[in-house]
């Protein structure tokens, strides 16, 4: 089980953990409005721009019965306007939960560090836990079982492919990453990654994400040239040798890492895949958040991470820093 109540990385979680979740996140789809989060405010701080991660967890924390607090953009820039403790410090004494995307994950390990309330990777350099959650959703409304099905990735092994691999790990499914030298898992990652596009025959799923990540525009360029090889078009799926579903967190760059022909063809799970994303993080926010009397309810599953309201922040905080 997780040890701190935060939703940092996937890493935390056991299978058991995120099949809760997933059944959770399905169960949201059922009921629209609910209490779980009633009285509760969320600060959501947002370093990096964004459409679905913004728009799907203001609207979850409101259909939950909560409050989103969007914190402005000199206010969400962690570190320069004050320290991350004292943010993390200051936002614990006011409010029930945190919801962050920022640049860098020591950032958001640092801010969950010294706040005494939930903290929710909403993207960071490291992973993206929410749209691997949502990935895996739209998969098992595609799939009755996941034995014997494997998802490949193909491009820049980054946040989003990261997160994917743990998330199929947890889910029972076969993994494979693909993409050019130099571009691939880091060390110590126990990835099956492969530099030629053959091995992708036998996939069941094609998942892609841009070539240059946000921080990254400025190697746009030179990355077209490295990353041509391995755009998704119908000639690179036609190596499945099966009928292959499509994947693409969003926001996609047609006529680079994919075409238009795979983006809008009838086996593309992207818009299924973004739609997922409320209903993802409705499950996280429950999982972490839900009040005690709604523990039991039919909002979802029972709460996975426990926190026990708002308490002296300073001996919390430098306890879970060096336990």
């Amino acid at each position: 089980m997780h040890k701190y109540a935060d939703m940092l990385s996937l890493g935390q979680l056991t299978s058991a953990d995120f099949a809760a979740l997933l059944f959770s996140a399905a169960a949201q789809r059922k009921r629209r409005f609910g209490e779980a989060l009633a009285g509760k405010h969320i600060a959501l701080i947002f370093e990096k721009p964004s459409l679905r991660t913004r728009v799907t967890f203001e609207v979850a924390i409101r259909q939950l019965g909560g409050w989103p607090i969007l914190l402005g953009e000199t206010e969400s820039r962690l570190g320069e306007r004050e320290s991350i403790p004292d943010l993390a410090r200051n936002l614990s004494l006011w409010v029930d939960g945190i919801v962050a995307r920022v640049f860098r994950h020591s950032d958001l390990e640092e801010l969950a560090a010294f706040a005494t309330i939930p903290v929710i990777n909403a993207l960071s350099d490291w992973e993206h836990p929410c749209q691997a959650l949502a990935d895996i959703l739209t998969l098992s409304d595609a799939w009755e079982e996941f034995s014997g099905r494997t998802v490949a990735y193909v491009g820049d092994w980054n946040n989003v492919s990261r997160s994917l691999w743990k998330a199929c790990e947890l889910s029972g499914l076969d993994f494979r990453a693909v993409g050019p030298k130099g571009f691939g898992p880091k060390p110590g990652e126990r990835v099956a990654w492969f530099t030629e596009t053959d091995a992708l025959e036998g996939a069941d799923a094609v998942y892609t994400d841009v070539w240059a990540s946000m921080g990254q525009e400025h190697e746009l360029e030179q990355r077209i040239e490295v990353f041509r090889p391995y755009q998704v078009n119908e000639r690179l799926l036609a190596k499945t040798g099966k009928r292959a579903l499509f994947m693409h967190c969003l926001p996609a760059h047609r006529g680079l890492e994919v075409t238009d022909s795979v983006m809008d063809s009838e086996y593309s799970l992207v818009f299924r895949q973004a739609a997922n994303r409320l209903p993802a993080e409705k499950a996280l926010l429950i999982s972490l958040l839900e009040n005690q009397d709604e523990a039991t309810s039919e909002e979802g599953s029972p709460r996975l991470f426990r926190r026990f309201g708002h308490v002296d922040h300073h001996p919390v905080a430098q306890g879970k820093l060096w336990m």
